[in-house]
């Protein structure tokens, strides 16, 4: 369970957003920012919310097309951080942008080096804003269509063999790209990240898809050390009742280390989802093979998920 007050103080130019999640004791607060706006094309945004990278990450987890996010997401999108960040809608959201300074070490998490982190993400919509929701539930009659592309830049420090400093950055995780890696780089050295993303969307008339590319790299200042990693994936949904019933399927890769072979994992998936009241009141169940190296496992996954958005 999450709870989430947002609002606007004194002048509607000034919002605030507060999100808690009941569920994770660790990361208890998940958004809590103050956002300025000076125009439409020039807002400031100050305090923690998700770095802006990865179309899907950015979707919240209440309008996803699939009970969880693909694989590939999970592996390379930053998650949350506390930073400052310049952002804005250029001729009525034809073009969006994003570019942010973060401490770099990730949700609920101070830093102790002086290093910092930059996010940048820009997408540009043709036809009209899209928002970040999955499915097409409205049926457009008006086809849509996005593409985007992100980067995000940082810094961090092996405190051991075994660990980075204190940090709770998603892909420096155990099941991050980074985080696979680790031993990739001396017990103490520095490691300097950068980490790419390109992603398009399209909807029209109850059709929808989606995809997504990633790539990282991190290099040791003092082994010379290389860790590349790619991944991507795609999707799409169709609703065989408009605005009500759909179907969709999705596609995952993940190559943790692209000069090391037989460490892939890759996820087919399959889902069905019922909207009583569009990403408000859902039921969702998906399946999922997930095959992984070296092991040559196969194992299913199955999903089920009842919503309710209030």
């Amino acid at each position: 369970m999450k709870l989430w007050m947002s609002g606007y103080a004194y002048t509607k130019d000034l919002t605030y957003k507060l999100q808690v999640n009941f569920a994770d004791s660790s990361k208890t607060f998940e958004d809590a920012w103050l956002n300025y706006r000076l125009r439409d094309e020039a807002q400031v945004l100050f305090g923690q919310e998700k770095v802006q990278f990865a179309r899907q990450e950015i979707t919240s987890s209440g309008a996803l097309q699939f009970v969880d996010r693909a694989n590939a997401t999970d592996t390379f999108k930053v998650g949350r951080d506390t930073g400052l960040m310049l952002h804005g809608k250029v001729a009525k959201g034809l073009l969006n942008y994003n570019l942010g300074v973060y401490g770099g070490v990730g949700q609920n998490t101070l830093r102790s080096t002086n290093n910092n982190a930059l996010g940048a993400r820009v997408a540009f919509n043709p036809l009209g804003e899209m928002p970040y929701s999955e499915a097409d539930l409205d049926h457009g009659e008006k086809p849509l269509v996005s593409i985007g592309a992100n980067y995000f830049m940082d810094t961090l420090r092996k405190t051991s063999a075994t660990t980075f400093e204190t940090n709770n950055l998603t892909f420096a995780g155990s099941n991050g790209w980074l985080g696979r890696g680790l031993s990739s780089f001396g017990a103490t050295e520095k490691v300097d990240i950068d980490t790419f993303g390109v992603d398009a969307a399209f909807k029209w008339k109850g059709f929808s898809a989606q995809g997504e590319y990633f790539a990282g790299q991190a290099d040791g200042q003092v082994s010379n050390n290389t860790l590349r990693a790619h991944g991507f994936y795609t999707q799409a949904g169709y609703f065989i009742i408009p605005k009500q019933l759909e179907v969709a399927t999705r596609y995952s890769y993940v190559d943790p280390n692209r000069d090391s072979s037989d460490d892939l994992r890759t996820e087919t998936s399959g889902a069905v989802s019922y909207y009583f009241n569009k990403h408000n009141l859902k039921l969702q169940a998906d399946a999922t093979n997930i095959h992984r190296q070296p092991a040559r496992s196969d194992d299913i996954q199955y999903r089920l998920q009842a919503q309710i958005i209030f």
